[in-house]
């Protein structure tokens, strides 16, 4: 397929980081200062790592199709499988939850942008890794067969 040749900006990349530190720490303190059990903040956090994972994997699996690199059709479907069910089981946990609808939404939104800043930094770090074996290609270009031979005395 044919690749895009575009490196992300230094503002896209600060902001992907930024949205997925912003997500997970405001995640985590949420949980720290949540008047939960301790096994309902497992659950909570479990579902956050679970759901980060899941996204990059579904990000890394979709790019490598377009790429032409071979997925398997199992592997694809558990990475999209593995997003949905976080999703789900976040809402569930939530739906659930004694906890006031502002807080159902903090957790909700903190989640999806804990996701999308994950999505965003796996997809820059592929496009620069892309854009640096593009450059290194280029580095060690074969020379010709002759550009090294001495001149003949005539």
């Amino acid at each position: 397929m044919n690749q895009s040749s575009h490196q992300p900006s230094f503002a896209f990349i600060a902001s992907s980081w930024v949205a997925l530190f912003v997500g997970f720490i405001s995640y985590l303190i949420g949980l720290f200062n949540a008047q939960m059990q301790l096994n309902e903040r497992g659950y909570y956090f479990t579902v956050l790592v679970y759901g980060l994972f899941a996204a990059v994997s579904v990000q890394k699996s979709v790019r490598d199709r377009l790429e032409g690199i071979p997925v398997t059709a199992i592997y694809y479907g558990l990475s999209w499988l593995s997003v949905i069910l976080a999703v789900l089981l976040l809402g569930v946990g939530l739906f659930n939850a004694s906890l006031a609808p502002s807080e159902k939404g903090f957790y909700g939104m903190s989640f999806v942008l804990a996701l999308f800043g994950a999505i965003a930094v796996q997809k820059n770090t592929r496009d620069m890794q892309a854009m640096t074996s593009r450059v290194h290609e280029t580095e060690f270009l074969p020379i010709s067969e002759n550009a090294g031979a001495k001149p003949q005395d005539d």
